[in-house]
């Protein structure tokens, strides 16, 4: 009667088992694998951000040197883009090595860098300010509609007065004064008081004297 009994556990453990044991130990596994998972991408997420910090660092003191090498700043920016592709250390970066590259009157080049940002900015600061030097180069370019087209459509606030003043930039560049006027003075009137002034009211006060 005992040994039926000790099999008749033996059997309902089994079936136990068979029901709870493993899913709870799966369960269990999986719980670790997540925890150990978790902990593995955060000291990878660290890595992976001091590895891009090191590499922009790299790009932006080459970059700033009196004669900066333009191949190799495009090399770095290049490695950048290819190992943090999206990131804001990879956009920053292009936006360096477009400035070398205008430096060095690759102006094919700084376009190329500054359009991938607008294509697809990691944010919108980001990509307003590559706009905003993507239509600059475009006018060097003698392509000022081009650049024109780039600023249009609606802005952030905090972003109108450089967009306003670029546009102004590039009318006088194509001799429409009046719109000119009226983009400096968008720019303006979208600027605090203080800092209404300097370059933007000389651009203004230009044509003004230019009218007289």
């Amino acid at each position: 009667m005992t040994s039926r009994t000790e099999e008749e556990e033996l059997t309902q453990l089994k079936d136990w088992w068979q029901r709870n044991g493993k899913p709870l130990l799966s369960g269990g596994i999986l719980a670790l694998a997540v925890a150990f998972g978790w902990q593995a991408w955060q000291k990878y997420q660290t890595n992976h951000a001091q590895g891009a910090s090191m590499a922009y660092q790299q790009l932006l003191e080459l970059s700033l040197t009196p004669k900066p090498d333009a191949a190799k700043v495009a090399e770095l920016g290049n490695r950048l883009k290819a190992d943090y592709a999206g990131s804001h250390y990879a956009q920053y970066g292009s936006l360096f090595v477009a400035k070398v590259a205008v430096e060095s009157d690759r102006l094919d080049d700084a376009a190329a860098e500054l359009q991938a940002i607008v294509d697809k900015p990691a944010d919108e600061a980001l990509g307003e300010l590559a706009r905003q030097r993507l239509a600059r180069i475009k006018a060097a370019q003698g392509k000022v509609e081009e650049g024109l087209k780039l600023l249009e459509g609606k802005v952030e606030p905090a972003f109108l007065p450089g967009r306003e003043e670029v546009k102004g930039d590039l009318l006088v560049q194509l001799g429409n004064l009046d719109a000119a006027r009226a983009a400096y003075e968008s720019a303006k009137a979208a600027l605090p008081e203080e800092a209404a002034v300097g370059t933007l009211q000389m651009k203004l006060d230009d044509l003004a004297k230019g009218d007289a």
